[in-house]
């Protein structure tokens, strides 16, 4: 994987939230235990396992979102000032959507 083939790098992501967010839900609709003490940390347990998947299935978003730039040509500039997002940042975050400058904004 590296920044002259992003489609790849999209591609690997793609492969491994799915993989991680098919995991949590069968984690999810695993049955309980019997046991009221043991439910109270499961369900608690699910809660985390909810919020994690939310965040994999929205890093799922992203990364979709990043491969229609990549389609339409958009790829690898930044969504708010229009500048080229830097190869080393789409190296370690090939779904990126801003610059380094208009990302630290955002934050």
């Amino acid at each position: 994987m590296t920044a002259t083939d992003p489609r790849a790098a999209l591609d690997a992501l793609i492969a491994e939230y799915t993989a991680r967010a098919n995991s949590i839900r069968e984690d999810l609709a695993s049955s309980h235990s019997p046991d009221f003490a043991e439910q109270a940390g499961e369900r608690e347990n699910d809660e985390v396992l909810t919020a994690i998947l939310a965040e994999t299935e929205a890093a799922l978003r992203r990364v979709g979102m990043a491969k229609l730039r990549l389609a339409d040509g958009s790829y690898g500039y930044c969504q708010r000032c229009g500048e080229a997002i830097e190869p080393a940042r789409l190296a370690i975050l090939p779904a990126a959507e801003y610059c380094l400058d208009c990302a630290d904004r955002e934050h």
